[in-house]
């Protein structure tokens, strides 16, 4: 697909938190001086748009120091703005990307309850294949029978193994020889799912640290990747979740679902700032093409309504 293609639908997918969030910051500068009470509202538009009250203290504090003209339109702002959010994002910018090498790289997906893990790793490992990486898929999400068929209905599509275990049965046991079996058929990707889990189930939490420990006993060096995958509807809560799963999993980067349902696409920029995790991809729809790699410059733009070309 074209980059010109790849742009449309990302464009689209962040659709709505463009419109509000753009759209409201140019509704602020029309017809208003550049002043103290103009930058204060700016500053609450910010953290109405789930960029955090730090960012937009921030940012707020950058556009105040310019040198701008009492009459500045709200492009030039639009476009100072969309400047300092890239510099926020670009550092955490780093697309999903396995090389072969001949060891089976173990990635682990966590995250809570509907987040959109089991499409994710769909998505991640379509990318694989279409590389040429070998790729078998875990089903450690033992406590639903839903999410096993699910996990296996995209196995028979991609054509890969899928590692599956009895309702009820002990998901860190699966994942122990999910990661066995994977290793001794030399693939080159393993992907394990776990179970949508609240970040505040002690139970289920201490069971997810289980899951690492005994992937360890195969593989010291595994999970190699801990991804969380993050809904992006749920706005600054995403934060909590984070904190938590970092603590307990060793999170290792972060993919944001479920743009293309939400306005709250600034919680992307706030988490950056914070965690200072690497962003591999954000999701704005239902299609393989829809899970994108995290460019910081098209989503700065795109988040205050501008064109990617326009800076």
């Amino acid at each position: 697909m074209s980059s010109t293609s790849l742009w449309s639908r990302f464009k689209k997918g962040l659709q709505k938190t463009s419109d509000q969030f753009g759209g409201q910051i140019k509704d602020l500068f029309s017809n208003r001086k550049l002043d103290a009470n103009t930058l204060d509202d700016l500053e609450d538009l910010l953290i109405q748009g789930d960029i955090g009250v730090a960012t937009a203290s921030k940012l707020r504090q950058t556009i105040a120091s310019q040198k701008f003209d009492a009459e500045t339109s709200e492009v030039t702002v639009r476009t100072i703005l969309a400047t300092e959010i890239e510099k926020i994002l670009e550092p955490m910018e780093l697309p999903f990307h396995i090389e072969k090498n001949g060891q089976t790289h173990v990635i682990l997906i966590v995250g809570v309850n509907g987040s959109g893990k089991t499409t994710t790793i769909s998505k991640l490992a379509k990318q694989c294949l279409d590389q040429g990486l070998r790729v078998e898929l875990a089903a450690c999400d033992t406590f639903r029978a839903a999410a096993v068929e699910q996990l296996q209905v995209w196995g028979e599509r991609l054509k890969v193994p899928v590692y599956t275990a009895p309702e009820g049965a002990d998901a860190a046991g699966l994942a122990f020889e999910a990661v066995t079996k994977a290793k001794i058929n030399k693939a080159d990707v393993l992907f394990v799912d776990t179970a949508g889990r609240l970040h505040n189930k002690e139970g289920l939490m201490n069971e997810l640290q289980k899951i690492v420990r005994v992937i360890k006993k195969v593989d010291e060096s595994a999970p190699h990747q801990t991804l969380l995958v993050l809904d992006a509807t749920t706005g600054q809560n995403a934060h909590n979740q984070v904190s938590v799963f970092q603590q307990i999993a060793g999170v290792t980067g972060l993919i944001v679902t479920k743009l293309d349902g939400t306005a709250r696409g600034g919680v992307v920029v706030s988490l950056a700032e914070k965690y200072k995790l690497p962003i591999h991809a954000l999701g704005v729809g239902e299609q393989a093409e829809d899970l994108q790699a995290f460019k910081a410059h098209d989503f700065a733009v795109t988040l205050v309504g501008l064109d990617i070309n326009s800076i």
